[in-house]
């Protein structure tokens, strides 16, 4: 398994890239987490309708201020992406994890969640919303969004970490799908001690290699 950094590149196009690679990697080649972060882009999730009626502004107006909008085919809702935020598109192999969808997902979160202590940041679960949470003035806010697909029994899509966007984009989507719940990012919480975004990237890389690892049985004696 290799972390493989895309640096700056379209959604559409790192969509395509993960589709080639779902393929070389269900025919048994090598595990691959891709690292990306995205010019502005609203992205849907499957059920595109529902997504669609989460967006707070007209398309015109997104067309205007340059941001994409794309129908994936990814699980959960509508969400963002722009730069300053750290995208992790991991295509690995579940049957090697013995791992089901859910248990996959909860791996994500764990990943993040061990990232963020590293960076003295204390990420939790909520059992009603998939992703990664952060207290802030008494409500949780979202600092890590996920959503995945399987095909072939290999995993794509995956998380949005955010470590600097501009958090104003925000307002043009209900996140998720989940209004009144706000969407912040490390440099939201850490002010001027926030790391920096290639720090980050290490971190996470790191946690995200530790936690798909796949574990293979001991050689039994002849």
């Amino acid at each position: 398994m290799q972390i493989q950094d895309l640096d700056i590149m379209p959604y559409r196009q790192a969509w395509k890239l993960q589709e080639k690679i779902l393929d070389e990697v269900a025919e048994g080649g090598e595990e691959r987490i891709l690292l990306v972060e995205h010019p502005p882009v609203i992205t849907f999730g499957r059920r595109a309708e529902l997504s669609a009626s989460h967006l707070r502004v007209p398309r015109e107006q997104l067309a205007n201020m340059k941001i994409d909008v794309v129908e994936s085919d990814r699980g959960g809702d509508v969400t963002y992406h722009g730069p300053g935020q750290i995208v992790a598109y991991p295509i690995l192999r579940l049957a090697d994890r013995r791992l089901s969808v859910g248990g996959y997902v909860h791996r994500l979160e764990d990943a993040v969640i061990d990232a963020l202590a590293q960076l003295n940041i204390p990420g939790k679960k909520d059992n009603c919303a998939v992703g990664v949470w952060v207290d802030e003035n008494d409500v949780l806010a979202k600092v890590c969004a996920i959503g995945v697909r399987i095909k072939r029994g290999v995993t794509m899509h995956g998380l949005a970490l955010n470590v600097e966007p501009d958090l104003s984009h925000y307002s043009l989507i209900v996140p998720c799908g989940l209004d009144c719940r706000p969407v912040t990012s490390l440099r939201h919480i850490m002010h001027l001690k926030a790391p920096s975004f290639i720090a980050v990237k290490q971190v996470l890389s790191n946690a995200l290699l530790r936690h798909f690892a796949v574990e293979t049985a001991p050689a039994q004696a002849p």
